[in-house]
């Protein structure tokens, strides 16, 4: 007859402690892949609108007739891609902030949840 001892309080505080931990890190990756995820959506949808625009440069210097058209509507062309870059460096800006600000929050978060719990059972 085998006898199986009952697990000692400390023994069952780490494991509970460990699947916490286990818990919040797997909580801060899906954050993390949730977030690259947004960037990536971002710089595509931007991107597209951009190749769409490099076509239709294409479709408007072959149907300029003149040097001049040709020129204005380059010139156009430059003008209006780099206020959008800029743009979308703003929102790019804008973005990695808000991330970065959820990012704390979890953290912060996470963080008290530990602290309470140690403290219940220090108490306890």
């Amino acid at each position: 007859m085998q006898i199986h001892p009952q697990p000692s309080q400390f023994g069952m505080q780490l494991v509970e402690n460990g699947q916490k931990v286990v818990l919040a890190a797997t909580s801060l990756q899906a954050h993390a892949f949730k977030a690259m995820m947004r960037y990536h959506i971002e710089t595509l949808g931007f991107l597209k609108h951009r190749y769409e625009q490099d076509v239709k440069l294409a479709g408007d210097l072959l149907d300029g007739a003149e040097f001049n058209d040709a020129f204005d509507i380059f010139s156009t062309f430059l003008q209006n891609a780099t206020l959008e870059y800029t743009t979308e460096a703003g929102k790019v800006a804008g973005l990695t902030s808000k991330l970065a600000s959820e990012t704390a929050k979890r953290v912060r978060k996470e963080a008290k949840t530990a602290i309470e719990d140690a403290a219940a059972k220090t108490v306890a």
